[in-house]
């Protein structure tokens, strides 16, 4: 097995969560695997989420939380983001980190179209995404199209190049079932060991 450099972003923004518990065990375990590992909890970062400007044009600077972030995203050759699904989408201030971090320049190129979009520049990254919800996996496939899933994946990682991207879903988060939280677990402990 191949040693990889992982980044573990926690994006609930609460001190504690389910979030921070798989995000916590993904680290433990990817460490005892023999990976190297960064982890990042959002609730401790510092910074203005709001981008701000209508544009890219008056860029805000990024706060020190911002730019050790992208460094660790571009140390790594993994990236695991572990977060809720609020309101069918990402929590506010982990949206805002995107919105502020992911800046042209940096993650995409602007000047060097593929296909009309921009270049990715953070290609040769895959992501783990660990996504906890009430709603049934069900209903996220056949009601809501994987809606999330798809911005996820395609809109914010693979528009910036991190690819592939896979999903654990865990459904029933707000009052997980006797176990169910300890199962969860070991899913995310046998993901931790291969780093996929």
């Amino acid at each position: 097995m191949k040693t990889k450099r992982i980044f573990i972003l926690n994006g609930h923004p609460g001190e504690k969560s389910l979030s921070r518990f798989l995000a916590e065990t993904y680290a433990a375990a990817a460490l005892d695997a023999g990976h190297l590992v960064r982890l990042c909890h959002i609730h401790d970062l510092e910074f203005d989420s709001d981008f701000g400007f209508g544009g890219y044009q008056q860029v805000k600077p990024l706060e020190p939380a911002l730019e050790g972030v992208l460094e660790d995203i571009e140390w790594s050759e993994h990236i695991v983001l572990t977060t809720p699904m609020w309101w069918g989408g990402l929590p506010a201030k982990l949206k805002g980190l995107i919105d502020r971090a992911f800046l042209p320049g940096r993650t995409f190129d602007t000047h060097n179209t593929r296909f009309g979009l921009p270049a990715p520049l953070l290609e040769g990254r895959s992501a783990r995404v660990i996504m906890t919800a009430d709603t049934p996996g069900w209903f996220m496939r056949w009601v809501y199209k994987n809606a999330m899933l798809i911005q996820v994946r395609r809109q914010i990682l693979g528009f910036v190049g991190i690819k592939p991207s896979r999903f654990s879903y865990f459904a029933g988060a707000s009052h997980p079932k006797e176990g169910m939280v300890e199962r969860w677990a070991e899913r995310i402990k046998r993901i931790a060991v291969i780093a996929n």
